[in-house]
């Protein structure tokens, strides 16, 4: 944390700040990251994972796709992709899933997700130079969707507009459900953090999904807390968002964010 420069210790940047993390995956990697500044860390994962192999939602959407092939696929995240071919793989579809994703125009949202699109054999059309959905729902608008079938994976919650926009554009949407978010088990730490964010002893709090952000505002709603929340966010706990993405849930209720 501190070392000698020119005879005086050098405080690390986040020391005496607490921060709050949300984030149900790869929480202690973050923590450490925050904790090795300096800052000292309350973790509270506002959502859990069902796994894939349980999910019968993406399974019969997979079903669905390989019988009847879209016209696009669009990739969102590079772990929901995996998680997708994976899934598939183990349910034994896994070679169906990349015929028919070979035969369609393959969209991705940003070098991680054709990373992951190419590691498994396949090949995107096109991918935006930032990691912006509007992007890629310009381009869809742009070469018109009217009478054609695109199917949108998703990692989490639904994209806000995406799909109603691609609807309104005459495209019939497919959503492929990826890895769904539900409440946590135990809502006790979730609980600890709203009383903390709302009483003022946290100094930030970290989203790196936007189904957390949706997650904790549903929860601080249901204690009858949510407008003690939001100001608290808006003027004295700093929200942290990993990108634009995450941050929609946030500025859909008026907040400001910061993000990389």
């Amino acid at each position: 944390m501190y070392h000698e420069q020119h005879g005086a210790p050098a405080v690390a940047p986040l020391a005496g700040f607490t921060v709050g993390v949300t984030a149900a995956r790869r929480a202690d990697e973050l923590g450490a990251l925050l904790q090795r500044r300096g800052a000292a860390v309350l973790h509270a994962p506002a959502l859990r994972i069902v796994p894939l192999a349980d999910d019968g939602e993406l399974l019969a959407a997979t079903k669905e796709l390989i019988d009847n092939p879209p016209d696009v696929v669009v990739a969102t995240t590079a772990i929901g992709f995996r998680g997708w071919v994976e899934a598939a793989d183990g349910w034994g579809f896994g070679e169906e899933l990349l015929a028919c994703l070979r035969g369609v125009e393959l969209l991705a949202r940003g070098p991680k997700v054709k990373g992951a699109i190419r590691a498994a054999g396949l090949t995107e059309e096109w991918s935006p130079t930032s990691e912006s959905m509007a992007e890629v729902l310009d381009r869809l608008l742009d070469e018109g969707v009217a009478d054609r079938r695109v199917a949108l994976q998703l990692h989490g919650e639904p994209l806000p507009g995406f799909v109603e926009a691609l609807r309104a554009g005459g495209a019939e949407v497919v959503v492929v459900p990826v890895y769904r978010w539900m409440p946590p088990e135990d809502l006790a730490p979730l609980d600890r953090l709203l009383d903390a964010t709302v009483g003022r002893s946290l100094d930030a709090v970290t989203f790196t999904s936007a189904p957390a952000a949706a997650s904790l505002f549903s929860r601080a709603e249901d204690r009858g807390m949510l407008p003690q929340l939001l100001d608290a966010l808006a003027h004295d706990v700093l929200p942290a968002c990993v990108g634009p993405v995450t941050a929609l849930p946030l500025q859909a209720v008026g907040l400001d964010t910061v993000q990389p």
